[in-house]
């Protein structure tokens, strides 16, 4: 594997959690691979989760590890051609990424959406240099519109919990006071889409994704419907998409956080987000805490979803 931005490069998802869950049951059984080997990881926003758990899984294979916070301790980094540098960014990232790339033997690269441009966004121009130009296998800690280890994740987290061979996997909107991008909600709409669940997608109108993520999913606009007799309930925020309203807040109803009067309505379906989260507007205390939240697991399988991606990785060098 030279990459990893999206599902389509994981191959049979059924085979990915095969491994994953092999990875899971001895995570220090591939050392081997690892050894003498560094991963660079790349940071140009704030993570928790990711880092520690990539981190993490980087360790488990015996691979040192270097950490770049760029927006900390590191030159101002220009990413776009043709400008005249003239500014406060003294280095362009067209010669800083082949100069990491010497340093390491694979890329681990984080990069949000900007909000602001929805062309450039969804162009992932970012992570796209690093594969044109590092020389190295790069694989995505989020990008502007994936985020594909959390979804794979997920992914594994619903293969551990379900008890149906076909579950109901629901994606519901739910507030947030800041304006949040797609990522997780297109990245778990592609992942998802490659399963056989029944999957259905809920949200407020104007929160419409882009279709080629949204794929074969049903999407329901009446939250309570989509929640009947589901198995598994995904919450997450994501600003609007559409048109000359992308990157914007159009709602912050908290009719559609997640409480126990919805949850009800499954059918004793399992709580999941991608964390962090906002009590009492994504979700409330009551469903966060119940024994039927599965956050925390979820949260932990970051550690094996990254440690799979990094093992295909290192057997490919």
């Amino acid at each position: 594997m030279k990459k990893f931005t999206t599902v389509h490069d994981i191959g049979s998802w059924r085979d990915a959690v095969k491994e994953a869950l092999e990875v899971k049951s001895d995570r220090f059984a591939w050392q081997h691979l690892g050894r003498n080997r560094t991963l660079l990881m790349i940071f140009f926003n704030s993570s928790l989760r990711t880092r520690l758990s990539t981190q993490k899984a980087a360790m488990n294979l015996g691979m040192n590890v270097i950490v770049l916070d760029v927006n900390q301790g590191a030159w101002k980094l220009e990413t776009e051609r043709g400008v005249i540098m003239d500014g406060d960014k003294a280095e362009h990232l067209l010669e800083a990424i082949p100069v990491m790339g010497c340093y390491c033997d694979i890329i681990g690269v984080r990069s949000f959406a900007g909000l602001t441009d929805r062309d450039a966004d969804y162009q992932e121009r970012v992570i796209d240099q690093f594969i044109r130009y590092s020389g190295r296998p790069v694989f995505s800690m989020e990008a502007a519109i994936r985020h594909p280890l959390q979804s794979f994740a997920d992914l594994i987290t619903i293969e551990e919990f379900k008890t149906k061979e076909r579950p109901k996997v629901v994606l519901t909107w739910a507030p947030h006071p800041k304006a949040l991008p797609q990522a997780v909600a297109n990245s778990f709409c592609e992942w998802m889409n490659q399963t056989d669940y029944d999957f259905v997608v809920t949200h407020p109108h104007g929160y419409e994704l882009a279709p080629s993520f949204i794929g074969d999913a049903r999407v329901e606009y009446d939250q309570r419907k989509a929640f009947e007799n589901a198995d598994f309930i995904y919450a997450k925020n994501w600003s609007a998409y559409v048109g000359d309203n992308y990157g914007k807040v159009l709602s912050t109803d908290r009719s559609w956080t997640v409480d126990t009067e919805k949850m009800s309505l499954t059918d004793n379906a399992r709580f999941m987000h991608c964390l962090p989260v906002r009590r009492g507007m994504i979700v409330t205390d009551e469903v966060i805490e119940s024994p039927r939240s599965i956050v925390i697991p979820e949260a932990a399988n970051r550690e094996i979803s990254a440690q799979t991606v990094l093992k295909r990785m290192l057997e490919s060098l």
